[in-house]
């Protein structure tokens, strides 16, 4: 190879560097984000396991269900940038048709440890029932008197039939949010990554 040959390959490839550490820096951003994806849907399928089998009662319970989810969470930094909610609902049959209501809603809100929302002000709303009132963990917009209804599994519940639903969300920060450059521009992840679980 003569000096001029490695001159023309140095100025290639000091004009293709830029472009390939774009490319690695977005491959290594979407690895994160699958990584994070996958990590919070098995966290809503757990919970969504530990809720139906009734071993702790929501009312004392909630956030020791939820703290024991939140453990298993790492590397994601939960504690600053994770959600749950676990939401009771249960089918009602009234003139042939069944619809799906809300018994009642929980957050991650934990007092005693000082985590989730009390610790990070990290709220996305929940997709299965937009509460308008909290005490702590627990949503009080919810009567006995009228249960608001909602789309999970609607029509599919026979009449008293109770699911658990648990949503997870994860605030996901990429390195290079909207980076954009002429025709080429990397994909975008999140800013919330949500998983929702039924069972």
């Amino acid at each position: 190879m003569t000096a001029r040959q490695r001159g023309v390959a140095a100025v290639e490839f000091a004009l293709l560097l830029p472009m390939l550490l774009l490319l690695l820096v977005g491959v290594i951003d979407g690895a994160r984000a699958l990584q994070a994806n996958i990590i919070i849907v098995n966290l809503s399928r757990e919970g969504a396991n530990l809720v139906s089998r009734g071993n702790v009662q929501l009312e004392t319970g909630s956030q020791d269900i939820i703290y024991a989810l939140m453990a298993s969470a790492p590397p994601l930094d939960v504690n600053a940038q994770g959600m749950v909610y676990i939401t009771r609902v249960m089918g009602v049959v009234s003139g042939g048709v069944s619809r799906s209501v809300v018994l009642d809603q929980y957050r991650w809100d934990d007092a005693a440890r000082k985590l989730g929302y009390r610790a990070s002000g990290y709220l996305p709303a929940s997709r299965i029932y937009s509460c308008s009132a909290w005490n702590a963990a627990l949503c009080t917009s919810i009567g006995s008197s009228s249960r608001p209804t909602s789309t999970v599994m609607s029509g599919q519940l026979d009449d008293g039939e109770v699911v658990y639903v648990v949503e997870t969300f994860y605030r996901y920060d990429m390195m290079m949010s909207g980076f954009t450059t002429g025709a080429l521009s990397l994909p975008t992840f999140g800013p919330d990554l949500y998983s929702m679980t039924v069972f």
